[in-house]
């Protein structure tokens, strides 16, 4: 670990004298880091959609500049000032405040609540647990809501959105563990075959959950969906889905409306899960670990995942915002 003055490297997120705002890579010290018991040398960042917003400084993610984004990080514990962590162990952070109120994962070092910290699951290492990150932790639990409500495989397909996204593809890896009848929705009809090795039983595009007309009910189709797009798509869903049947619901990329009337649940008796990480209890979080390192574990091919550096994190940003990112990406911090 370097001394309080020694320079390493972190991405910069701040606002020129003109009021333009740009993420750079720059020095910075540990005196510079935020108020924590826990130094941790990161090995592995993860990039998210949460992320491509901090490092364009929006107001609804960032409270502040500068700011270093990254919601998610692994690595080993550096230095610590509690007795619940020693130096040198295998640990993450995903979640609470980390890259959104307090600075995050793209960087060398970082500083946290101990109470922020989770050890590596046995079966992990740094690399696989920022594959899996806030996107697979967020699908864990979409998954475990839908189990929680006893709708087993046998009750029908489950459906998933945004299914080339980081949520979307870990939801289909891990329902067709489970035996889950998955049917994958993406607009990217060339990745139809990717989504079959996951275990999608069924690809199809957006149209299949793009109804947009003001019937309070449509046939019944699915026992249970992780929705990770929200809008049109997840009313489409909800007005779609089988008696008793759960739908979690984890983005907005396509709206923060939802036209809908209350029908599906007063009729139908369907339940709409939603699916906070950030402010994920620990015990439910530690149980997700486990989950995601035991029975429903899974990798991802490699094809899915992709390793940049920070210098190569402002080009991410524009790829995502455009809709062109498939699976996860890794953030090594280095230049």
């Amino acid at each position: 670990m370097p001394t309080v003055a020694e320079p390493f490297v972190a991405l910069v997120v701040d606002k020129s004298p003109d009021g333009e705002v740009s993420a750079k890579v720059s020095d910075l010290t540990l005196a510079d880091l935020p108020a924590g018991e826990v130094v941790i040398e990161v090995e592995y960042a993860s990039f998210n959609y949460k992320d491509a917003l901090a490092c364009q400084g929006h107001p609804g993610v960032v409270r502040s500049l500068p700011h270093v984004p990254g919601i998610d990080c692994a690595g080993t514990v550096a230095a610590s000032d509690s007795d619940d962590w020693n130096v040198g162990d295998s640990v993450l952070v995903t979640g609470y405040g980390l890259g959104a109120e307090q600075w995050g994962g793209y960087s060398q070092y970082v500083r946290v609540p101990a109470d922020w910290v989770v050890a590596m699951p046995e079966g992990l290492d740094a690399r696989r647990a920022m594959a899996i990150g806030t996107a697979g932790f967020t699908a864990a639990q979409s998954v475990s809501a839908i189990v929680e409500r006893n709708i087993l495989p046998d009750k029908g397909p489950v459906v998933v959105t945004g299914a080339t996204g980081g949520v979307g593809m870990w939801s289909v890896a891990i329902l067709a563990k489970l035996g889950y009848e998955v049917t994958a929705v993406s607009g990217k009809s060339e990745q139809a075959a990717l989504l079959r090795q996951l275990g999608a039983a069924e690809v199809v595009g957006r149209d299949a959950v793009n109804d947009s007309s003001d019937r309070p009910l449509l046939k019944s189709k699915w026992a249970a969906a992780v929705d990770t797009v929200g809008g049109v798509p997840l009313a489409t869903i909800l007005r779609s889905t089988l008696h008793r049947g759960c739908v979690t619901a984890c983005g907005l990329v396509a709206g923060a409306d939802l036209p809908l009337t209350v029908h599906p649940f007063i009729l139908r008796g369907v339940t709409l899960a939603g699916i906070d990480s950030a402010k994920c209890p620990r015990a439910m979080r530690l149980e997700m670990w486990k989950h995601l390192s035991t029975d429903w574990k899974v990798d991802l091919p490699e094809e899915c995942l992709t390793e940049i550096t920070l210098s190569e994190v402002s080009d991410r940003v524009q790829q995502i915002m455009a809709g062109k990112v498939v699976g996860r990406t890794l953030v090594l911090p280095k230049k």
